[in-house]
């Protein structure tokens, strides 16, 4: 499966980078949960939970579902006052120009009177979680520094406008854990849709389950309690890790900006995952025709296609999300891609043939003997009681999947086993199921 971004008509101007502390929350908030999965962040949730109030341990427990396999698209920003739509009156072309989608899909970043745009909202309208203009050190925008759930004047962020119908018809895709062949549009209203709900919630661990009963029985007292508990994470945690994160967040945001302006789209989306994407054309019909746009793929777990000419795309740095690139296409909003500031070195694919490298008997063998010592292809090649050529063979798909080292003295080159790279296959296997 992969996530395929269009570039065919896709200027700059079409990509918005923005900081944003409700995002990163969300990847925290991951990590808290499921700590076993990303090791190098367990010795930090384990302290946070430890010392962390009861009302805490029991919201990160209950609203789990929203950050778990399907990150809740309410942690994104791009929804406008009224729930992502565009009334009559706004000045939306519908042509497509930079930071400009067609009528009824507001542009990340930079909306119409009305409709908050991430990091800058407008008169009337402070940005979420930070007391002063709602931009970085740069200019650029940026979401606060007073963190998530309130601004510095304690009004609620946008989240707290968004449509009750809209707020129930997001809850409910990852109540669900997932969108396709789910229509929650009237979740409210629709007792066939409240069933579907509860079906597909059934079979999902058991938090997914009470969070969409809470949702059917009262979606305005489950929206207050969601925003008080992202109040009670800025207490908790977040207040001091976003005070230290944000600036390596705006680092990230502005190394992309300048990529986008340098090198275009099709580079500064490269960057965000080298291990994973890949640059290509769409392959032609049936009819032989040549080969269709450019595209940037990124290898996932699902499929997704987004193009930027039709719909601006928003880009989020995370710290905290690593490994993991979120990339949320729902209907009707600006899709989003919440990129890793470090984005894993080994993907999915190369991890892959890696371990295939090491199920062949002949290759085992080999990397057996040159684990010991180095040897050149004569001394393996009598060893093994092969030609020559059969271990040349071997030797390059190993050196290419990075497995082995070479070094030259004289006339020989000797062949060692990089044991570094073979103890992280483990580890590099893990992180890439995760991408």
């Amino acid at each position: 499966m992969t996530v395929v971004v269009v570039l065919e008509g896709a200027v700059p101007g079409r990509f918005t980078v923005a900081v944003s502390p409700l995002a990163e929350l969300a990847a925290c908030l991951h990590v808290l949960t499921e700590h076993e999965h990303h090791a190098d962040r367990a010795p930090w949730a384990e302290e946070v939970i430890r010392t962390a109030p009861p009302a805490f341990v029991t919201g990160l427990r209950r609203f789990s579902p929203l950050w778990t396999a399907l990150r809740w698209r309410g942690f994104y920003t791009g929804l406008g006052s009224d729930g992502g739509h565009q009334g009559p009156g706004h000045p939306s072309s519908g042509r497509g120009g930079p930071g400009r989608d067609g009528p009824g899909h507001p542009s990340p970043g930079r909306d119409g009177p009305g409709h908050p745009s991430p990091g800058r909202d407008g008169p009337g309208h402070p940005s979420p979680g930070r007391g002063s203009a709602g931009r970085d050190s740069a200019g650029h925008p940026s979401a606060g520094r007073d963190g998530p759930g309130r601004d510095s004047a304690g009004r609620a962020p946008t989240l707290a406008r968004l449509p009750l119908d809209q707020f129930a018809q997001l809850t409910a895709y990852s109540c669900a854990s997932g969108y396709r062949g789910y229509a929650f549009d009237r979740l409210l209203h629709d007792p066939a849709q409240a069933a579907a709900l509860r079906h597909a919630a059934s079979g999902l661990p058991a938090p997914h389950l009470a969070l969409a009963e809470d949702l059917l029985r009262g979606p305005g007292a489950l929206r207050a309690d969601v925003l008080g508990f992202l109040d009670l994470c800025r207490h908790v945690f977040f207040g001091a890790l976003w005070a230290e994160t944000e600036p390596v967040l705006t680092g990230a945001a502005h190394r992309v900006r300048q990529r986008l302006a340098d090198d275009g789209p099709a580079a500064a989306l490269m960057s965000l995952s080298p291990s994973s994407a890949q640059l290509a054309h769409a392959p032609g019909d049936m009819a032989g025709t040549a080969a269709g746009p450019l595209r940037v793929v990124f290898d996932k777990v699902h499929h997704a296609v987004i193009t930027p000419a039709r719909t601006p795309v928003l880009l989020i740095p995370t710290l905290y999300g690593a490994p993991h690139l979120v990339v949320k296409n729902e209907p009707g909003l600006p899709p989003v891609m919440h990129f890793p500031v470090h984005s894993p070195v080994v993907g999915v694919t190369l991890a892959r043939s890696r371990m295939l490298a090491l199920t062949d008997p002949r290759r085992v063998r080999l990397c057996r003997l040159i684990a010991r010592q180095s040897m050149t292809t004569a001394d393996l090649a009598h060893r093994l009681a092969m030609t020559r050529p059969q271990v040349s063979r071997h030797l390059r798909t190993l050196r290419d999947l990075g497995l082995v080292r070479t070094e030259r003295h004289g006339r020989y080159v000797h062949y060692g086993l990089d044991l570094t790279a073979v103890g992280r296959i483990g580890q590099d296997v893990a992180t890439a199921l995760q991408y």
